[in-house]
């Protein structure tokens, strides 16, 4: 069974940063984009920010921007997502997506496989 695996989220001040770790186990997704998502509690999961299967191409939410980083180790098989200068907007539960497909990444339907999440409290 496919399962993208989280980790790495934890409770922090605001200021602070955090490091999201996302490795796949059941098979590789080396050659697949990938994403990290967010839920806040009463709201629709939004997108954060997404990979392509090379590296090569980052986007990332405009909320975000300057202060997340997203990379992928194709030797660990594994996706991170630094996450700096949070801010108490940025508690909620991350989720870890893969698309086979290099469309329209912004989006959840984009998306075939996902994590269980890994929860981010910012306090303030």
């Amino acid at each position: 069974q496919v399962q993208l695996v989280e980790s790495g989220g934890g409770l922090v001040q605001a200021g602070g940063s955090l490091r999201l770790s996302c490795a796949p186990s059941g098979r590789t997704f080396s050659y697949y984009a990938m994403g990290w998502f967010r839920q806040a509690p009463g709201k629709e999961r939004e997108f954060v920010s997404t990979i392509s299967w090379s590296g090569a191409v980052m986007h990332y939410a405009d909320s975000v921007k300057g202060r997340f980083a997203i990379s992928r180790d194709t030797a660990k098989n594994t996706v991170y997502l630094q996450t700096d200068s949070l801010k108490p907007e940025d508690t909620g539960v991350y989720y870890c997506a893969a698309a086979r497909g290099p469309f329209n990444l912004r989006t959840i339907a984009a998306y075939d496989y996902w994590g269980q999440g890994t929860q981010v409290t910012v306090s303030s």
